[in-house]
């Protein structure tokens, strides 16, 4: 049975101790979790680091007899606090406002890492379970994982599970099979400073660069061929994931996404400006990849006189198949305490889990609904995280013991 005290205090105390990235210093966060995860009976705690200050926090528990190993993953990292006249509340303080409990990172995710800590705290009571359950805390999921769950997956066995279930922000309404891929790109033009008066002796770095976004732009209406069990999924969940993912999250699901986030070119209105820059954020749904979106990308701007652009980030599409039995398992689980079942789908933004699925690990994500996620007066709502660690218990039951 879920101790909504443990539940309550996990997430005060991990809220307490910041870990903002940036600037990405989980140590503080890693040691309030191996606390929290040392005193549950049976449980091994270790910590592991590639660089300083990210920790990572692996903690295991078996159980009775051999059987399968199950994987709960969650972040330590949060978006920074930011300016703290956006909070009616500390940012750092746990404040409980009737079934709401406010603080960085009490949706992304020390709730749903509370949540996790709880359930293995109440699996621990009763070990008559066949198998393991893994515990996997890193230290940078915000900045792509790589010195977090990427190299607890490369470096530390016990990480790579049967299944792995991610309790990240979402809704425990909505459990996630999947993620879009995405691609960074970041582009230079260059051209030949002037007086603005004397246009003609110049090249307008900041015009170059607005045709090559005008052609990256259209990469928006790239034909794409998503499986039909993909696409039959999305469909079905659209009444009730719109309404929590917003007007439009099964055409952003279905469709390339490209989206201009950094621009600057220039330090004054009467001067050519000699060099522009752009940053792009290229997601992809399944049925194209990264290689086919870089080649289009570089096609599309291959005749503009002094562009160039640089791949920064490129991540493949991740499906686990809908109908495996994870899924079955967490519907079942989340039934009786939600009210009713669950719907399956993509998820719009990445995790961590997209690196448990590259590593061929059956991956959901299941976690409750974030509330000012980024911004100030971020909030989870208490009966939604108590539901989800009791439905994180009673999954974890099924896995291990089906």
């Amino acid at each position: 049975m879920i101790d909504r005290d443990l539940l309550l205090r996990a997430t005060a105390e991990l809220i307490a101790a910041p870990s903002e990235n940036p600037p990405d210093d989980t140590r503080a966060a890693a040691m309030v979790a191996a606390r929290l995860l040392s005193a549950i009976p049976g449980v091994v705690v270790t910590e592991h680091t590639k660089e300083e200050p990210i920790r990572n926090v692996v903690a295991v528990r078996r159980g009775a007899r051999p059987g399968k190993r199950l994987v709960l993953s969650g972040h330590l990292d949060t978006y920074p606090a930011g300016d703290a006249s956006r909070w009616s509340v500390p940012p750092f303080a746990a404040t409980i406002r009737g079934d709401r409990l406010y603080g960085r990172g009490s949706a992304d995710m020390k709730g749903g890492i509370a949540a996790a800590i709880t359930a293995l705290a109440a699996l621990a009571q009763e070990p008559d379970f066949a198998g393991e359950v893994v515990l996997a805390l890193a230290g940078d999921e915000e900045s792509m994982g790589t010195s977090g769950t990427q190299f607890l997956l490369d470096t530390v066995p016990m990480v790579r599970g049967d299944v792995a279930i991610v309790p990240d922000a979402g809704s425990p309404a909505v459990i996630r099979f999947g993620e879009k891929g995405m691609v960074w790109l970041d582009l230079v033009a260059e051209g030949k400073a002037a007086h603005g008066a004397h246009v003609h002796r110049g090249e307008n770095a900041a015009e170059r660069l607005m045709e090559a976004l005008r052609r990256l732009l259209a990469l928006r209406d790239w034909p794409v061929e998503i499986p039909p069990p993909i696409r039959a999924a999305i469909a079905a969940a659209q009444p009730v994931s719109e309404p929590l993912g917003g007007v439009g999250e099964a055409e952003t699901l279905t469709h390339v996404t490209v989206n201009l986030g950094m621009v600057s070119a220039g330090i004054s209105p009467n001067l050519v400006p000699d060099r522009a820059i752009a940053g792009l954020d290229v997601r992809l749904p399944p049925g194209t990849n990264t290689t086919a979106i870089i080649a289009a990308a570089r096609a599309a701007i291959a005749d503009l006189p002094g562009v160039g652009m640089t791949v920064r980030v490129a991540w493949e599409p991740t499906v686990t198949d809908p109908t495996h039995p994870l899924f079955t398992a967490l519907r079942r689980a989340a039934t009786p305490v939600l009210g009713s079942e669950p719907v399956l789908n993509m998820r719009v933004g990445a995790s961590d889990a997209r690196l448990f699925r590259l590593a061929g690990i059956p991956t959901a994500v299941f976690g409750p609904t974030p509330h000012g996620m980024g911004g100030g007066d971020e909030y989870v709502l208490i009966p939604e995280l108590i539901a989800v660690a009791q439905a994180l218990e009673a999954a974890a039951r099924d896995i291990l013991v089906g």
